[in-house]
């Protein structure tokens, strides 16, 4: 039987690592192996488990009671990035993202790759790597014209997002897993990993503006961007902004889940949204007289546009995972993972690379069930730079980088040649400056 429950697994990981090939999206390998797994441990009566991370030893406890947990856990992360996702899409309703170009004044292109670096870098921090990189792109291609350029600098915003999205626990779909699975908290996340994001994005750069890619200036289309500005779009833009970043402040003042928060900030934007749209204020409502009202609801417009396909896979790795955790796998693999490489240090930096290969949700997922370390131990705040980072390498190996691949008909060779060993160089430079900080300064 463990044969089989693994065999699942390793199909379905397989299915989701090779979506692209097979054409068939990842969220239905998620579910469908979530969905198997758990039918094999209910209708086999296997015993299931209750990993004490203090003591170190699985405790037995019943099946309803082990995938509600779960579900719940699950849920949490869920009901979060349905928030953060629909405060987006608001901002984005009233056009505020498009405030952003205001601020590039430059035609250099040096000058360009460090603005859309910087921004990358801070926007993902806010509203995470994949939006932040949708944004940026969109930006990008109005400000250069020539897809040849516009490609380089894809490159290097997928890798600035992806840094940037390391140290905050609202940047990037991992290490908010991390943070609400109490495995690090704000203060000591940003405390550990600020200065190996900034190197990781900052020795990319630096090496960038020295290829002939970086080099002369770019010419500029004025009247392309006729029509876009929203009277209210800056506005929507500086509120959204703030509702996302109080959320983590909301969690230390209260306590509570990080998901309250998040809905006490959707619930402001979404107020203001439908007084500045002129619309009624009623946001449950399902009245569907006039499909030229319902036009006019920005809550209504933003919530149609979420990606659910993300959310239900998210729903699928995180439950088929929890299964190899409840069933004890997961424990019984870190023993002998630590048995065969007792340094944790190098562990974490193949899970990285690992992550540039394969999705780096499942691969954290499961270091959540491997290692029993402490809240706000090293060893989580390192997980969470490798995995954020690491999937930088390859273009497939980061949301980021698959929605920049998409928007930008990115080839995976041609990433592979000119900005994987960037990226690689970032990787290791963040790394090494952690390690670095851990032991002589921290």
């Amino acid at each position: 039987m463990e044969l089989l429950i693994i065999g699942i697994f390793t199909l379905g990981y397989l299915a989701i690592t090779l979506e692209h090939n097979l054409k068939v999206d990842k969220l239905i390998p998620a579910l469908a192996m979530m969905a198997f797994l758990w039918a094999i441990i209910a209708m086999s009566h296997l015993p299931v488990f209750e990993v004490d991370t203090a003591l170190r030893e699985l405790k037995p406890t019943h099946l309803e009671e082990i995938l509600l947990h779960h579900l719940g856990k699950t849920a949490e992360i869920i009901i979060f990035l349905l928030g953060a996702m629909t405060i987006v899409e608001i901002i984005d309703y009233f056009n505020g993202f498009f405030t952003i170009k205001n601020f590039i004044k430059t035609t250099q292109k040096k000058g360009l790759l460090w603005i859309f670096a910087i921004l990358a870098f801070i926007l993902s921090a806010i509203i995470d790597n994949l939006t932040a990189t949708i944004v940026l792109i969109t930006i990008l291609q109005k400000v250069i014209l020539d897809r040849n350029t516009r490609v380089w600098f894809a490159g290097l915003i997928i890798i600035a997002a992806n840094a940037g999205g390391a140290w905050s626990p609202i940047g990037d779909v991992t290490t908010t897993m991390l943070w609400i699975g109490d495995k690090v908290t704000t203060l000591l996340l940003i405390k550990y990993l600020l200065i190996p994001s900034i190197v990781c994005v900052v020795v990319p750069v630096v090496i960038a503006t020295f290829l002939p890619a970086f080099q002369g200036h770019i010419e500029q289309d004025d009247a392309a961007d006729e029509g876009k500005d929203h009277p209210r779009g800056a506005r929507m833009l500086y509120l959204g902004l703030t509702a996302i970043v109080f959320v983590p402040v909301f969690k230390t003042v209260t306590h509570l889940p990080p998901y309250v928060g998040m809905m006490l900030s959707l619930a402001l934007v979404a107020t203001f949204a439908e007084i500045y749209s002129k619309a009624k204020i009623n946001i449950t409502s399902l009245d569907q007289e006039s499909d030229d009202h319902a036009s006019h609801s920005p809550v209504h417009s933003s919530l149609s546009k979420i990606e659910l396909p993300s959310i239900l896979f998210f729903l699928g790795i995180l439950l088929a995972v929890a299964a190899l955790e409840s069933l004890g796998y997961l424990f019984v693999f870190a023993d002998s993972l630590n048995a065969a490489i007792p340094n944790t240090d190098i562990v974490v930096m193949l899970l990285g690379a690992g992550s540039a290969v394969i999705d780096n949700v499942p691969l954290v997922a499961a270091s959540m069930g491997m290692f029993s370390e402490p809240m706000d131990h090293p060893l989580w705040h390192f997980i969470a730079f490798a995995a954020g980072t690491g999937g930088s390498m390859l273009i497939i190996g980061s949301a980021a980088g698959v929605v920049a691949m998409g928007m930008e008909k990115i080839d995976f060779i041609w990433y592979l040649r000119k900005i994987s060993w960037l990226a690689l160089v970032g990787f290791v430079a963040g790394s090494l400056t952690f390690l670095l900080l851990r032991d002589f300064v921290f």
